[in-house]
């Protein structure tokens, strides 16, 4: 099996996601693109970019969490990339695809892999606001 896992400073190449995933015997590949948007409903005022911040371990973690994703299903071939780094709003911040030989299937792993990066990959994000202001989101 094909698998991808990185954390990256540079813009995330779509294409080069789906080129990571082909496989003749995939007959779905599944996509997420998270992007970043000018607005966050908790924050007051206009989100310019979010910079992300990764604990020295996330590229493991990252990996850790494609390798179980892939492991307990039918996946022929995975591509995940999360940024570091500052991200200007309608940029990516992570890109997944996901191949297997049934379209219910990519769906399923590519919703599951996300939310269980959202969930456990320790990466922290902070808002930088219009007004040259940022706010820390998702620390308590």
């Amino acid at each position: 099996m094909n698998l991808l896992a990185r954390l990256d400073q540079r813009p995330l190449d779509i294409g080069a996601h789906l080129a990571a995933v082909r496989d003749p015997r995939a007959g779905a590949v599944a996509t997420f693109i998270g992007l970043v948007r000018n607005h966050d409903p908790s924050v007051p005022g206009e989100v310019m970019a979010l910079e992300y911040s990764a604990h020295p371990d996330a590229e493991a973690v990252l990996n850790r969490l494609a390798t179980t994703a892939a492991a307990s299903h039918d996946v022929l071939a995975m591509a995940l990339s999360h940024r570091v780094g500052l991200v200007r709003v309608g940029e990516p911040a992570i890109v997944v695809a996901v191949a297997t030989a049934h379209r219910a299937r990519a769906f399923e792993v590519c919703r599951e892999l996300v939310e269980s990066v959202k969930a456990d990959l320790p990466v922290w994000k902070r808002e930088v606001l219009a007004d040259g202001s940022h706010v820390w989101v998702g620390l308590s």
